[in-house]
């Protein structure tokens, strides 16, 4: 089986993300999880605190390698000579932004090919600005997230 990249923010990582690594993990002999370093959205954690927490919830995985990058996500794809890139989809929404993405990335690197994982019902609403925004109101997130990230989020919002 080929490789791949799992590229995204993780700002945090949530149980969505969670699963669509681990059922990447299934398809691809191994899987590098992209952190992106430089993202135009206003990012809560610093890269390092997304590093450490992408490794900690996905430690389990043999097959995972976190690694960060800047740039361009088929760059990123090229340095690990990786031929796919995993995105995960909730809604209809996602769809339209992902296939634009996967079609830029398609002009830059025709011999990348994007593969869609659907969120999991149970997930298919989560997103880390979800999870922010029930954190800093002091909802229940520990279903949302791992318990390290539940932990760094009443950090960030002294809540705990």
């Amino acid at each position: 089986m080929p490789s791949a990249v799992y590229p995204a923010t993780f700002d945090p990582i949530t149980y969505g993300h969670i699963d669509v690594a681990e059922r990447a993990a299934r398809l691809f002999d191994q899987l590098i999880v992209g952190v992106y370093d430089k993202p135009s959205k206003n990012i809560l954690f610093s890269v390092e605190e997304r590093l450490t927490l992408v490794r900690q919830a996905l430690a389990h995985l043999d097959n995972v390698q976190v690694g960060r990058y800047g740039g361009l996500t088929v760059n990123f794809a090229k340095q690990y000579n990786v031929q796919y890139i995993v995105r995960g989809l909730r809604a209809l929404s996602d769809f339209e932004w992902e296939l634009q993405l996967s079609l830029a990335n398609h002009t830059l690197e025709p011999n990348i090919e994007t593969i869609c994982l659907m969120a999991s019902q149970e997930y298919s609403y989560l997103s880390s600005s979800i999870l922010k925004e029930i954190a800093v109101n002091q909802g229940r997130i520990d279903h949302l997230a791992p318990p390290a990230v539940v932990k760094a989020l009443q950090k960030k919002f002294g809540t705990t």
